[in-house]
């Protein structure tokens, strides 16, 4: 890896229809202090308004709760929905996170995922690209501070701005979400802003990594933008256990009912079909069901494809219990994160320093005792001394 990756979590959520909403939403919070106290840089909420399983319809709304709960991490939307709301109303909702959680807010922008939420609003589904097209542009300098003026057939700016200036300068964050099209990587070059890559574990779009970078990084020169690795995240699936076995035990809890969600209710192409589910999403890579050698391992191979990015963004995809849910990240914190960062670990030198010169430093320091029991045998004589120590020394023969 090439400087510090950073690690965070997608939570869309994804919850089974059998468990009380409510309380579900309140473990989405909990999962943001949990990871907060662990250390973690960031977790995302989405955005959904159908289907059952996605519960949260208002990211900005999470993000301010768990705002209040946490110290440290960063709090995005991924992704606010561009479509379905007017780019000057997100850009003021935004603006005014920004400065209620003294910067730590960043704003995800996506087309909907679910063709159901459009429907709902009279959407075209092969217009919702476009629409977020025309709205990145417009929310991009909105949140700089700057003054837009646009007419779309379906918004118009007329010399609108934010109404506070920003807090973070000259802009919170912001990223496009990206699959397999170019379409996310475009909108990212295009503006200058960050990349959260879906399903970069699975299938096309795993294989479409270098290539949609590439895009990204064309359109931005051709556009008089820069855009860096680091603003780079990739969404990967893992739970660890300390075995496999245990892993794929504790699974066993809801991964079969959240595949059905997947490919039978949301019709997202990132799960794939037939047979047992574990099998065949560990046969081609598609997740981590293992040890942290294994989500290692998992990191390493998404490097190699992507050439580098900044953070792995974990899927919070709730495919074990709680408490084993919360081991999972626990264990990632403790044992991966380390073993990923590209700066030499001064403990693990330090440990090898000391355990090569342990003979030579022992002797030294046995030699040292041994002086000072010497001089007060010669000062105090003997009475005082253990027989055993006496006879450790090396006048004693």
């Amino acid at each position: 890896m090439a400087g510090k990756l950073r690690f965070g979590a997608f939570c869309g959520p994804h919850h089974p229809m059998n468990e009380n909403p409510t309380l579900c939403l309140q473990r989405d919070l909990e999962l943001a202090e949990h990871l907060d106290n662990l250390g973690y840089d960031e977790i995302w909420y989405g955005e959904h308004h159908s289907a059952g399983w996605e519960l949260i319809g208002s990211p900005e709304i999470m993000i301010a709760a768990a705002a209040q709960r946490t110290k440290r991490i960063r709090l995005g939307s991924a992704v606010t929905s561009v479509p379905y709301h007017h780019p000057l109303m997100i850009a003021e909702r935004y603006s005014q996170l920004d400065h209620m959680t003294r910067g730590r807010v960043m704003l995800g922008m996506g087309p909907g995922s679910l063709a159901s939420d459009a429907k709902m609003m009279g959407i075209e589904v092969a217009r919702q690209r476009d629409m977020m097209d025309e709205a990145i542009d417009v929310l991009v300098p909105l949140l700089r501070g700057e003054t837009v003026s646009a007419k779309t057939d379906w918004f118009t700016l007329d010399n609108a701005r934010i109404h506070m200036t920003p807090y973070t300068r000259p802009s919170i964050e912001m990223i496009c979400a990206s699959t397999v099209s170019p379409t996310g990587s475009r909108a990212s070059g295009r503006n200058g802003i960050g990349m959260l890559s879906f399903g970069a574990t699975s299938g096309g779009a795993f294989d479409a990594l270098s290539a949609n970078w590439n895009i990204a990084e064309q359109v931005a020169a051709a556009n008089g933008k820069t855009i860096d690795r680091k603003n780079w995240r990739l969404v990967a699936p893992m739970h660890i256990a300390p075995t496999r076995e245990q892993a794929r035990e504790e699974v066993k809890f809801g991964i079969d009912g959240w595949a059905d969600y997947l490919l039978n209710v949301a019709a997202l192409p990132i799960v794939p079909g037939g047979g047992d589910v574990v099998d065949a999403i560990l046969s081609n890579n598609m997740a981590v069901i293992g040890t942290p050698d294994d989500a290692v391992a998992q990191i390493e191979r998404l490097t190699k494809q992507s050439g580098g990015f900044g953070t792995l963004v974990l899927f919070a995809h709730n495919w074990a219990e709680w408490e084993a849910t919360k081991r999972s990240y626990e264990m990632i914190a403790r044992y991966v994160m380390p073993k990923v960062d590209a700066m030499i670990d001064n403990r693990m030198v330090s440990e090898a320093e000391c355990r090569a010169a342990r003979p030579e430093l022992a002797g030294q320091i046995g030699a040292a005792i041994q002086a000072r029991i010497q001089r007060h045998i010669d000062e105090q004589g003997t009475k005082d001394i253990a027989p055993e120590i006496l006879a450790a020394l090396p006048s004693a023969g």
